[in-house]
């Protein structure tokens, strides 16, 4: 049985609760009085509301009359509401009768149908008779309005949250590339989605997780590129999440991804609108949640955790380079600790000799073997690592040198250390740092302290049985059932353009083969047609002729024969 079977196993035997366990669900109100409505009678509402809501401090309920004749009273938590919109674009029009409607005072039959399309001055005014979602409308920011005699209350949209301004994204740095990124707020992070992707086929869906916090969120995809089976898979992982609440994405990455016991993310999550865009037209699903910054882009092969936004806006041949550079900082943070100890420990003779003379007296003193000694050091950076992210900033930067500098040559000159260790780790650090994505590096920096243990144990060997574990584990992973290291396993060509080399623009034609997307073409042929042809130089001194000032000897005519020296006057 896979893991989402067991998943879906587990959320069927839920549903057959007993009824004494039911009672237990948070949010009581919502699950027992789910029917109740709202009556005629003003009081027998005002003491309903405010039986469950009265206790809060910033709760306000405002009694008035409407137009001077009907008694009505406005409930909204002032917290979390304009109170300009409230007393501008509600009380005062619903006080005040219009000056055309002066002595045409309404029936109260009519009345809600004359408030709700004459009368308040906003857009987002709605009927509700249900007292649940009235309740929850207030909880999020929304002003109700009752009126003696009326079944029906009047919502009003008037949430207003502070939020920080659109900026430049922390975890992200690029050289080149826009500067936008996500904020907390859900509806800011749509809108800077809906700016770059003014099209019809962009549609998100919406649904509310967790029982507390009621969590929106939201799914964006393309229509037309996306494979809707895809879509459909992210609304039954979704749907199928049953927790307290909702703190950021990574709450639901844990429960949607294929295995949870995987090191490697087989999720992506990003800060950055422009690589949610980009993913977004590759076929792939965003996944947002109000109240995070970041948003998760599913499926997800290992690739992906080695390219930036950067690696697009910089012409091919330098983007390959820097990817093959950070293919060996991947080799490095991996498995450069574990194959110093099996050298040092069982094959020294593979050390040329002049190097084996220096790392052996660079080791003379040191009480450890060499896999104590780098575990010992890798668990010290870890720890220092761990201690900078956590300080302040101004702490923190100072904290990293110092540690580097100071602890480092402190450990060598006590000899607990030799230079050679300190050397390896370095790179090894200096390694995880250039790997783009935090969680893929977490994950590389987990795997290294079990390969130099099978290297101080078996040598070679070791380090050997465990990169076959590590390969193989990779190429069972899958998600959303891609297979992880595609495209190179299963091979696909097309894929390879944009893996450890990326090949120009115009000759990656189509989307990734593994998202089995309707339409495949992302570049036109006409355009590749366009750019095999020869080029024109249009302003080449031999086609249009060379003017010298007050010299007439030595220029050079037109070669295309226009009239004229074909300078630029």
């Amino acid at each position: 049985m896979t893991n989402w079977d067991w998943r879906r196993l587990v959320k069927h035997k839920k549903t057959k609760r007993p009824q004494t366990e039911q009672a237990n669900i948070p949010d009581r109100y919502m699950q027992q009085q789910s029917d109740d409505r709202v009556t005629g009678s003003l009081e027998d509402t005002v003491r309903y509301i405010t039986d469950l809501l009265g206790e809060n401090e910033d709760f306000t309920m405002h009694r008035f009359h409407v137009f001077g004749e009907y008694r009505a009273v406005m409930f909204y938590f002032s917290n979390m509401s304009d109170i300009s919109i409230i007393n501008t674009d509600i009380l005062k029009p619903l006080m005040y009768l219009p000056p055309h409607m002066i002595g045409k005072l309404p029936e109260r039959q009519q009345l809600k149908d004359f408030i709700l399309n004459d009368v308040i001055y906003h857009s987002k005014a709605t009927l509700e008779y249900r007292l649940p979602p009235i309740i929850e409308a207030l909880l999020r920011g929304t002003t109700v309005v009752v009126v003696d005699g009326i079944d029906e209350a009047i919502m009003v949209t008037t949430t207003q949250v502070e939020k920080r301004s659109v900026t430049q994204p922390e975890t992200e740095q690029v050289i080149r590339g826009p500067r936008e990124g996500f904020i907390e707020q859900l509806a800011t992070n749509i809108s800077l989605l809906r700016y770059r992707l003014p099209s019809t086929d962009f549609h998100v869906k919406t649904m509310k997780i967790g029982r507390y916090t009621k969590s929106k969120v939201a799914i964006c995809y393309l229509k037309g590129i996306v494979n809707e089976a895809l879509v459909k898979e992210v609304e039954n992982r979704l749907s199928a999440i049953e927790i307290d609440g909702i703190m950021d994405v990574g709450y639901l990455e844990q429960f949607i991804e294929d295995n949870n016991f995987s090191p490697f993310p087989q999720v992506q999550n990003t800060e950055r609108t422009d690589k949610a865009v980009a993913s977004m037209l590759e076929g792939r699903v965003i996944i947002m949640v109000d109240g995070s910054p970041f948003a998760l882009i599913v499926p997800t092969v290992f690739s992906q955790f080695y390219q930036t936004t950067e690696d697009y806006s910089e012409r091919f041949l330098m983007v390959s380079f820097v990817r093959l550079a950070r293919l060996l900082a991947l080799v490095f943070s991996l498995i450069t600790p574990s194959l110093y100890v099996a050298i040092i420990s069982f094959n020294p003779e593979l050390i040329p000799t002049k190097f084996a003379v220096a790392v052996s007296g660079g080791r003379a003193g040191v009480p450890f073997p060499s896999v104590v000694e780098v575990l010992v050091m890798e668990a010290s950076m870890e720890v220092l690592r761990e201690a900078t992210l956590r300080l302040p900033q101004q702490v923190g930067g100072a904290l990293s040198i110092v540690g580097v500098l100071v602890i480092g040559q402190a450990a060598v000159s006590a000899g607990f250390v030799s230079p050679i260790t300190v050397v390896v780790i370095a790179l090894t650090t200096i390694g995880s740092f250039a790997t783009p994505a935090y969680n893929a590096a977490l994950a590389l920096r987990l795997l290294r302290f079990p390969l130099v243990i099978l290297a101080g144990m078996f040598g070679l060997y070791g380090v050997m049985v465990g990169l076959i574990l590590i390969a193989n584990h990779l190429l069972s992973l899958k998600s959303f059932g891609v297979p992880y290291l595609s495209p190179v396993v299963p091979g696909n060509f097309q894929g390879m353009k944009d893996t450890v080399f990326r090949w120009p623009l115009w000759s990656m034609l189509k989307r990734p083969a593994s998202l089995h997307t309707p339409n495949i073409y992302r570049v036109g042929n006409d355009v590749v047609n366009q750019l095999k042809q020869p080029s024109t130089n249009t302003l080449d001194p031999i086609d249009v002729g060379n003017e010298k000032e007050d010299i007439q000897d030595g220029i050079s005519p037109p070669s295309h024969g226009n009239p004229g020296s074909g300078g630029a006057h």
